[in-house]
């Protein structure tokens, strides 16, 4: 993780009394990062528009074809790009996935193969740079992109404002009379900077708990330190 932990904690306890409460309800930070980058972005593309248990299941049959035949045998690695542009299509769709989602699959592979997208170059890309280079793939949009910086890359600053889970949790969180437009979000979470991954992780968490509160919190201002 290319940031601490308890620093941040310590920044978003000092500037939200609201994040303080969620913060000591869940408990320390857990979020895991470091995941591989072609497997992170060619598991988003699968799971696409599918419930969790049938991209599941669809997951687990396409890794399938690769620990079970000439292509891979023996191995339950993840398939290189190499491996998946080889796959004839025909192979792909007895595993259940639809046309469009193997155009989406063999455009990432082609990407890192030909070095369009070169994850060795991340590293020196801001959070923005490292977007665009993810939105040039075809079936990967912004949400999918911010995913990947934060779990893929451990970016600390992350705000993803059109997520359903932290748009909940901001509008239960401030007692919001409804769901927080995307320029409200950033307002609110203005004082989490540099950390707003972090506070969007302990926001996710804290729609599993049940957490009493007297009177709702008042979102903090901008200005607050």
């Amino acid at each position: 993780m290319a940031f601490d932990p308890d620093a941040a904690i310590a920044h978003l306890q000092r500037a939200d009394p609201a994040l303080t409460r969620i913060i000591a309800a869940v408990g320390p930070f857990a979020m895991e990062v470091g995941r591989e980058p072609f497997r992170a972005l060619a598991l988003a593309i699968l799971y696409q528009q599918l419930a969790g248990a049938s991209a599941r299941a669809i997951a687990s049959r396409f890794v399938a074809i690769y620990t079970s035949s000439s292509h891979l045998a023996g191995n339950d690695r993840f398939p290189t790009p190499q491996e998946i542009i080889a796959t004839p299509e025909q192979e792909l769709r007895a595993v259940g996935l639809s046309r469009q989602k193997i155009a989406y699959l063999r455009d990432l592979a082609l990407k890192f193969v030909s070095g369009e997208v070169d994850p060795e170059q991340f590293p020196e890309l801001d959070d923005e740079e490292v977007i665009q280079r993810l939105l040039a793939i075809k079936g990967i949009g912004r949400w999918t992109a911010e995913m990947f910086l934060m779990f893929s890359l451990g970016r600390p600053d992350v705000l993803p404002v059109d997520d359903l889970g932290v748009r909940k949790a901001v509008q239960l969180t401030y007692g919001l009379p409804s769901l927080p437009r995307p320029d409200e979000l950033r307002s609110i979470a203005e004082p989490w900077r540099p950390y707003r991954s972090v506070a969007t992780w302990y926001l996710w968490q804290s729609r599993r708990l049940v957490i009493m509160e007297t009177e709702p919190p008042v979102a903090p201002s901008s200005s607050a330190k």
